[in-house]
């Protein structure tokens, strides 16, 4: 055998015992297939990672209790690498290939927009725990979503930086390629605006780019009393770096994509706040339980935001599924529409557009008592 055949091999016997080591032995018609579709490589793996293990996490529990309607769960895992065209391409194995009878996912708001107009029209039920886009449920009736969308999510950091930080100037500076992002910047303007602040400074960047300080000597010049920093945590910690060298001394916000940024920057990243989903820290026992499950499960590590998404995405789907009492996509959608439950996000319910109407936290950057950076519960906004 050649050995570019061997390699192919390898990794096929790979995939296929990793394909059974999350989905175990349980096949065919005792077993309800789900895809999910998140980013398991690439720069954002560390959200694709902890919300397949929270999904991982969620079905072993399910299925522990009896599964669903008598079937165990079986969640069938696609690495988009956070790569639109490769999101298009799992969409496409799973619904075709694998017979999926739903898709959790995707996890960034540009992979979700590539397949929910699919999904729309193949009609697959369509979840993505994380995706805050608006526009994503925006495809029709088949998409939902678990995590709150970006226009109450930037509008919640406008009002935090206006009305508890006091700001009366903010600079935006914005992955100008990324929809995430540039969601984000729209409605925190608007809402900043609104709320009798003016935006003094809007730059923008590409993905990918590494050297921000052309953008922030703009942004400087302004005298900005805020710094709003819409992108995930990967490229916010390199921002970040650049802000505190040019002596930027300002509080620093930001929303969800901001998680692990504790994991991923240094001092310079104190007095920063950001919007999230849930807090590991909350008083509430959903919150508790699942922390300490997951902390089991996965040697100790404390779930991010994500995970909570993938989690409660998982228990939304069962719960929907065993109401439908079949596996036909029409009565899984008219079922998720009529979804009430209290999670570990909060109490989930669906807008017209199928979007959760929930609360957010603001979550602050600290030193911990060990010198370590951590995040510190500030308040919850309701909407």
């Amino acid at each position: 055998m050649k050995k570019g055949l061997k390699i192919a091999s390898v990794l096929l016997v790979c995939a296929v015992a990793f394909s059974f080591a999350f989905a175990g032995c349980s096949k065919g018609s005792n077993t309800i297939k789900v895809g999910v579709i998140l980013p398991i490589s690439g720069q954002v793996s560390t959200y694709g990672i902890q919300c397949r293990d929270a999904i991982k996490l969620a079905f072993d529990e399910i299925n522990a209790a009896g599964g669903v309607n008598g079937k165990k769960l079986e969640a069938i895992v696609e690495d988009d690498q956070a790569s639109p065209d490769v999101t298009t391409n799992a969409f496409k194995k799973l619904t075709s290939s694998d017979k999926v009878v739903a898709i959790i996912g995707a996890l960034t708001s540009k992979c979700s927009l590539a397949i929910a107009d699919l999904a729309q029209a193949k009609k697959v039920v369509m979840i993505s725990p994380t995706s805050t886009n608006e526009k994503v449920t925006l495809a029709g009736d088949y998409i939902f979503r678990v995590c709150y969308i970006d226009s109450f999510q930037g509008q919640v950091v406008a009002k935090f930086a206006s009305e508890t930080l006091k700001g009366k100037k903010a600079a935006v500076l914005y992955d100008v390629s990324n929809d995430y992002s540039v969601g984000l910047t729209t409605n925190f303007s608007d809402k900043f605006t609104s709320l009798g602040g003016t935006v003094v400074a809007k730059e923008s960047y590409n993905t990918g780019d590494k050297d921000f300080n052309a953008q922030l000597t703009k942004i400087k010049a302004a005298k900005p009393d805020v710094l709003f920093i819409p992108d995930y945590y990967s490229t916010v910690s390199l921002i970040m770096k650049q802000v505190r060298g040019q002596g930027i001394k300002i509080p620093l916000l930001g929303a969800d994509g901001w998680d692990e940024i504790t994991n991923n920057a240094g001092e310079e990243a104190l007095n920063s706040f950001y919007s999230n989903h849930y807090s590991p820290d909350a008083n509430d026992p959903d919150v508790q339980k699942f922390v300490t499950s997951y902390k089991a499960a996965f040697n100790g590590t404390v779930p991010n935001a994500l995970a909570a998404l993938g989690y409660d995405d998982a228990y939304v789907l069962a719960a929907a599924i065993k109401a439908a009492g079949k596996t036909d996509s029409a009565a899984i959608r008219d079922a998720l529409v009529k979804t009430n439950i209290k999670l570990v996000t909060g109490q989930i319910t669906f807008d017209a557009n199928r979007n959760p109407v929930k609360s957010a936290v603001i979550l602050e950057v600290v030193k911990g008592a060990d010198g370590k950076l951590t995040t510190k519960y500030n308040s919850t906004v309701n909407p």
